[in-house]
């Protein structure tokens, strides 16, 4: 148990027998009053951002969160298959724990999966930054380049990205898993 003044942004905790993950935290201490913690929290079983208020003194439990190198294989319909890379076992993960990383990942990528208590699989932790290759990008209009204009170009994976006038279609690019932008050329 630790108090939850000692938590820090990424932390994961257990509070009153649920999971969650510290996205940041505020303290706010009056001279009459407990200090108050705010912790804005993310649920990692089902992705619901909420904002927990706690006092002084009040305690919180460890979690310890387990990444395991994984492979990505490909998609089963209803669920995308990784595996592991030491033992190859493959699991399943559900499409809808993973909405937003389906549009990084392409087959054969090496990502971390996270796993609670040994046992429950909780999603991907992918790499900051990944390279995709344009299946579809709109055609620079001449007089278009005179300043940093962008167009729209669809990559391998559907995700939908503006890009600079200069890339063309099939070239390859690195984009952000954060917020899914254009990043620069591979």
């Amino acid at each position: 148990m630790i108090n939850c003044t000692e938590i820090k942004p990424g932390q994961c905790f257990t509070w009153e027998n649920e999971l969650y993950q510290c996205i940041d935290i505020a303290l706010n201490k009056t001279a009459m009053a407990k200090m108050k913690v705010k912790v804005k929290v993310k649920v990692p079983r089902t992705g619901v951002v909420k904002e927990l208020s706690l006092i002084s003194g009040d305690k919180v439990g460890e979690a310890s969160i387990d990444k395991r190198s994984m492979q990505y294989l490909y998609d089963e319909g209803e669920a995308l298959v990784f595996m592991d890379s030491e033992t190859y076992d493959q699991i399943e993960i559900p499409k809808e724990r993973l909405e937003w990383e389906m549009k990084f990942l392409t087959p054969n990528m090496d990502v971390n999966v996270l796993v609670y208590e040994e046992h429950e699989i909780l999603g991907v932790s992918l790499p900051d930054k990944v390279t995709l290759e344009l299946v579809e990008c709109e055609n620079a209009v001449k007089g278009d380049t005179a300043t940093s204009a962008l167009k729209n170009a669809v990559c391998e994976t559907g995700l939908q990205v503006k890009v600079p006038m200069f890339i063309e279609n099939g070239e390859k690019i690195i984009v952000s898993t954060i917020d899914g932008k254009y990043s620069s050329r591979a």
